[in-house]
């Protein structure tokens, strides 16, 4: 019996109504020139890991319940006095998302995560890097469903950056709004 393959919404979506409406905005000639979503990087740095390293593998494990992938943990490249830091500490978690849990995280952020933020006024429409990538960050990670608040021992922010196929910023732009991104007017 055949294994029916799951598709998430997000790109079903894209599929069926984003493609044919960026196609027409733009006017693309050819299928591979319009943009899509490349891949989604999640990245938490804990600032308290410098007293207590176990606070590493706590935000490690929230992190890996949000993304629903397990996330490397990244360490200092160098010593730096001042802050206490020393070579090869860890310092951060991260992980890259790609393909199917793409968008189911996409989906997840703008459907349930940003609606969650408090006093939220849309995204910024400007944070983008002049190649069609976008960055934002988020103040609380327990603002996405999987964190269950009574077990979190401290609250972290996280970046999450949007790397997407577009040529410019404008492009981006149209594509991330069709996934219905709030953006501030």
């Amino acid at each position: 019996m055949a294994e029916t393959l799951y598709v998430p919404r997000l790109r079903t979506e894209y599929e069926e109504k984003i493609k044919s409406a960026l196609r027409e905005q733009f006017g693309y000639k050819n299928v591979m020139e319009l943009p899509k979503l490349e891949k989604i990087v999640l990245n938490m740095g804990v600032g308290d890991a410098v007293n207590d390293t176990k606070k590493v593998r706590s935000a490690a494990a929230d992190l890996e319940r949000i993304a629903g992938q397990k996330p490397v943990i990244t360490h200092a490249r160098k010593s730096i006095a001042g802050f206490k830091v020393r070579e090869g500490m860890p310092l951060g978690v991260k992980v890259t998302l790609r393909k199917q849990r793409m968008y189911e995280f996409l989906d997840r952020l703008v459907n349930i995560a940003l609606p969650r933020v408090r006093d939220f006024r849309g995204l910024n429409p400007s944070s983008f890097d002049g190649r069609g990538n976008y960055a934002m960050g988020i103040k609380e990670h327990i603002v996405f469903p999987e964190i269950n608040y009574d077990q979190v021992d401290q609250i972290w922010g996280m970046d999450i950056v949007i790397a997407t196929t577009a040529k410019t910023d404008e492009e981006a732009r149209a594509l991330l709004r069709a996934f219905n991104f709030p953006f501030r007017q």
